[in-house]
């Protein structure tokens, strides 16, 4: 025997003291399941606990049926007879339609479990830091959370049999303890063996399957590159198909050997252990008829008490079966219940002041420097910025100088590491971050293309404003996605992508004219556009800064752009350099200091000579 010096015995007493810590998940889930819908459950436990009594209530009134025949012996029967053959046919039929209830509850409760986690899951992410998501192993636990919202949906349902079947065990133990305290001894010793043996080898799954939760994410990725419209052109330009596709069957038939070896060790224990169970239940058996046989008990009490043997250690098995499958997979509910327990560091502080509608000094910059979670490296360092009023400024430097990361912290998607930014001589962290948002319209160079119709992708610019057609086609005629629209066979009301039968897909540049639509929609007082021309033939290009003027107007405007014919168009151009301002002006200024940005300028004008 595996003792506590022994590795193996410590590795099997962590594993039952983690199971066992486990078991705390239980209430906060039950808190969950009763949110969901508190009638559903009320009703399902009040349906489950007449059905868990009417066991022995069937064998109670069998018993009284067998005792009144054997007292007859030929003569003829009681008048009550055939009342109490009735009463055992309504409570059958009582039953019979409880159980259907039952079903019915439990139908009614997994829709309402599942869309109550669901919407929990959705609006608990969506508060979180995008530091979260750029953080690989929050990935793997918001994966897990995911699944266990749908596939713990079995846990949910067992919970409420097992209520049924403890109250059926209490009351058909009550009625063997009253015979013979022995028998139910003798049920229960023989019993336990087998829910250990489950419950460790339901354990060992779960710590396989967090194991394999990396390798499961690259399996899907590898499922979904080998059959996406985003990756069909290079997997048959570069012959990627095979590669990918052994690649996939590796991963998957290790995966495979795995899950094998743990369910053939699972199988052989388990039908070791239930031979145990079944040896219990017939010995129990076999002394009730002796007993019989002795004179020491009625025929009707042997048909009563067999009856409430089979029922008790069958409900006895499936009490230990049940807890033990709902303590192990409350183990699968730990990173459900950790990821709603992950709080962002970027928030909203009590009484946080709203925005300044209209904005009077503008937005600066103070000593900021800023690295990403995980890193020491510095991607900003004591950079001093100022973004007043009606200001179009363009940032220009290499990728990697901190561009996008101005961007994020402009947005407080991210909080400086170090220094301040101040908003009309406020720090950010002092304003409700809801409201601030709401001023703020960015088009990011990765913007997102929603498998929604045309009037809902430009809608979710200001989503508030969503009834509102007449300020979508406006928004639609400004950034020039109408001329796209019209040429739609259902115009806004098309379905945009290839996710849905009926979608259309369009060119880059027509998906980012549509993209720009959502800052014309936005009317926010800070305006944010990353690379906002990237995918615009020169015509395009021309045509949408004709229309700068307009969409900034108003605004401060931060532009990030690679494009020099648009960054003249800035008040103001500041170059970064490894994290720092290396020069800042107009364009004739900068292009007469003849510093950086001249010999970018120089660079890029040259090619189109």
């Amino acid at each position: 025997m595996p003792t506590m010096a022994d590795p193996t015995g410590q590795k099997f007493h962590r594993a039952w003291g983690t199971r066992l810590q486990s078991l705390k998940n239980i209430p906060p889930v039950l808190k969950i399941i009763w949110d969901s819908s508190p009638a559903v459950v009320t009703w399902g436990l009040i349906l489950r606990a007449i059905v868990a009594l009417s066991p022995l209530a069937l064998l109670a009134v069998g018993r009284l049926i067998i005792k009144a025949v054997d007292v007859a012996s030929g003569t003829p029967l009681r008048p009550h007879f055939w009342w109490l053959v009735g009463l055992e046919f309504g409570l059958a039929c009582l039953a019979s339609i409880l159980n259907r209830g039952v079903d019915y509850c439990d139908t009614l409760l997994a829709d309402k479990f599942i869309r109550h986690i669901s919407v929990r899951i959705m609006y608990h992410a969506s508060r979180l830091d995008l530091a979260s998501y750029e953080d690989p192993l929050f990935h793997d636990k918001l994966e897990r959370a995911r699944v266990q919202a749908t596939d713990r949906l079995g846990m949910v349902q067992q919970l409420g049999r097992l209520v049924q079947q403890v109250i059926t065990t209490v009351s058909l133990a009550a009625s063997i303890l009253f015979f013979s305290p022995w028998l139910l001894v003798v049920l229960v010793a023989c019993v336990i063996p087998a829910f250990l043996g489950e419950s460790h080898f339901a354990f060992l799954g779960y710590a396989q399957a967090f194991r394999q939760t990396p390798v499961k994410r690259q399996i899907d990725y590898l499922r979904f590159l080998g059959a996406s419209k985003d990756s069909a052109k290079e997997l048959k330009l570069f012959g990627l198909s095979k590669y990918l596709t052994d690649r996939f069957q590796k991963l998957s038939d290790d995966i495979f050997v795995q899950n094998v070896a743990l369910a053939k060790r699972r199988l052989l224990a388990s039908s070791l252990l239930s031979l145990l169970t079944t040896v219990g239940y017939y010995g129990a058996y076999a002394y009730v008829i002796l007993e019989t046989v002795r004179g020491e008990m009625t025929v009707a009490t042997l048909v009563f008490l067999t009856g409430a043997i089979a029922g008790a250690s069958a409900n006895l098995q499936m009490i230990f079966s049940t807890f033990s499958s709902i303590a192990d997979q409350s183990l699968f509910l730990t990173d459900l219940l950790q990821f709603f327990a992950v709080r962002p560091t970027v928030f909203s502080k009590p009484n946080a002041i709203k925005t300044p509608r209209p904005i009077k000094l503008g937005i600066e910059f103070r000593e900021v420097t800023f690295s990403y979670p995980g890193s020491d490296r510095p991607i900003l360092r004591n950079l001093n910025l100022s973004l007043k009023p009606d200001e179009r400024i363009a940032l220009i430097g290499e990728n990697g100088e901190g561009k996008t990361t101005i961007v994020k912290l402009l947005t407080r998607l991210y909080d400086p590491t170090a220094g301040q930014i101040l908003l009309d001589g406020i720090d950010l962290r002092e304003y409700d971050l809801d409201d601030y948002a709401s001023n703020i319209a960015v088009i990011f160079q990765d913007f997102m293309r929603y498998d929604m119709t045309a009037w809902e992708n430009i809608a979710v610019g200001q989503i508030g404003a969503r009834e509102n057609l007449e300020k979508v086609e406006l928004a639609a005629k400004k950034s020039l996605a109408e001329g796209v629209i019209q040429k739609l066979p259902n115009g806004y009301d098309q379905m945009l992508g290839r996710r849905f039968e009926t979608g259309v897909d369009l060119s880059g540049g027509e998906w980012q004219k549509v993209a720009l639509a959502r800052a014309y929609l936005r009317d926010a007082q800070i305006l944010v556009l990353d690379e906002p021309t990237a995918a615009l033939d020169a015509r395009s290009e021309h045509e949408v800064f004709e229309r700068f003027a307009e969409l900034t107007k108003g605004k401060m405007a931060l532009l990030i752009s690679h494009r020099f014919s648009t960054v003249k168009m800035a008040d103001r151009i500041i170059v970064l350099e490894k994290g720092v301002i290396a020069e800042q002006g107009r364009h004739e200024q900068l292009m007469t200091h003849g510093g950086r940005y001249a010999e970018m300028f120089e660079l890029q004008a040259s090619s189109y000579r």
